[in-house]
């Protein structure tokens, strides 16, 4: 088991590249199941979900060759073999296995998902999509069973905007009879991304990045190639590690209308932000960074994923800070650890006070979840002495080559084995 050591205080410099979104990767290798023939995903992020999503495309029967940033899926002799238990509990994303295997073979055993512990998730509008579209679905014994004699396509109103429901009903509705209509959908580019997916593969859809999407199923999908978009949430950590302690540092490979809220608010801060076709130039300024309040809200709002390292960046800022996440309730596990690091935050319900600007100290801390290790990892490059964050696997769930990346720009950071004490310790806590 490793650990991520981090000496604070050094500024960052240079160009960083940003992988392929993670939110699309865990989407978009599921999506391959519904094709009759090679389906070919470049820019893939090299992340530990990918490679999980590859192993179970194996697992149901398909051939899967990753190569680098590529994953070239033959789909042809893919079966409906149930996936209860092993990898599919790994991570949360494997719950769009449902909705692929359904549109392709009219069943699918899946057991409930892992991933982040974020408080609940339920998946009860995907299950509502799965039943308007003629399924069954029921739990047992920890599995979700899903049956139809056929899928015929229907007007589902989604009561939660849910990025998850709204792509696990696409690729269900996408092979199913008739039109299928998804109300009140969500609109983030991940979703964007799938639907263009699929579309290259024949399917017929209209409205995808709108509340609305409209879905005429076809009988049968062929193979097609994509290129994944940029990685949103990656683009904008580094934004805020820049805004933490950038000097001249640019993001490459960014669609910055994607992260119009976040740069709204890092400019309200006081952070130089210049922005051109594919790049991002950030800046921290001399003077001390001005508090401001946040609120998480679905696409195009300020992104959940970005609050926890948004709230370390936040300490850093003169005056009271909120911080409030309407999305996920259980979203404020790394408060405990930066008060170990000396900040002054309190919780109340969904909100978080931050009071600034303080000095953030090195200690050992531990990350709860992939965001979470994000904000552990901004603090880390912010304060005084040596930070040590276990619970590492949760960030590379995440983020491509961290250290590497955080090195080339002048972050004095690296890995290191733990002993066996530490480990003890890292597991009882």
């Amino acid at each position: 088991m490793e650990k991520l050591m981090i000496a604070g205080g050094q500024p960052l410099s240079g160009t960083v590249q940003v992988s392929g979104a993670k939110n699309s990767a865990v989407a978009l290798i599921p999506a391959a199941i519904l094709a009759e023939s090679t389906v070919t995903i470049d820019h893939l992020p090299n992340i530990s979900d990918v490679a999980i999503l590859r192993d179970l495309l194996e697992e149901i029967g398909g051939k899967a060759e990753l190569d680098g940033t590529t994953l070239t899926v033959h789909p042809e002799n893919m079966i409906a073999m149930p996936l209860p238990n092993g990898r599919v509990k790994k991570l949360r994303a494997s719950y769009y296995l449902m909705g692929a295997m359904l549109g392709r073979f009219k069943k699918a055993v899946i057991g409930l998902p892992g991933g982040c512990n974020l408080g609940p998730r339920p998946i009860d509008q995907h299950i509502k999509g799965f039943e308007a579209l003629g399924a069954k679905v029921t739990n047992e014994q920890g599995a979700i069973y899903l049956r139809a004699d056929e899928l015929i396509g229907a007007r589902i109103y989604l009561d939660v905007v849910s990025v998850g429901a709204t792509i696990n009903i696409m690729l269900a509705a996408v092979r199913a009879k008739g039109r299928t209509v998804i109300e009140n959908a969500a609109k983030e580019p991940e979703i964007i991304d799938v639907a263009t997916l699929l579309t290259s593969m024949g399917a017929k859809i209209k409205g995808a990045g709108t509340d609305v999407i409209r879905i005429d199923g076809v009988d049968e999908l062929h193979g097609c190639y994509h290129s994944i978009i940029p990685d949103r949430i990656e683009a904008g950590t580094y934004m805020i590690m820049g805004a933490a302690v950038g000097k001249d540092l640019v993001i490459d490979n960014v669609i910055s209308q994607h992260l119009e809220s976040l740069i709204a608010k890092l400019r309200e801060m006081g952070v130089t932000i210049e922005t051109n076709e594919d790049q991002v130039f950030v800046q921290a300024p001399d003077k001390p960074l001005k508090s401001v309040d946040i609120k998480t809200l679905v696409y195009p709002g300020f992104p959940t994923d970005l609050q926890q390292p948004f709230t370390s960046l936040l300490t850093k800022a003169a005056g009271s800070s909120v911080v409030t996440d309407t999305i996920y309730s259980a979203r404020f596990k790394h408060i405990d650890e930066l008060r170990r690091m000396g900040a002054n935050v309190k919780v109340e319900g969904r909100s978080a006070i931050i009071n600034g600007p303080l000095k953030l100290q090195g200690a050992k801390v531990k990350a709860s979840d992939l965001r979470a290790g994000a904000s552990l990892v901004v603090a880390g490059l912010m304060a005084d002495g040596i930070t040590e964050i276990s619970g590492i696997e949760h960030i590379d769930r995440g983020y491509e080559k961290l250290v590497e990346k955080l090195s080339s720009l002048g972050a004095d950071i690296w890995r290191e084995e733990m002993d066996v004490e530490e480990m003890k310790e890292v597991e009882s806590s």
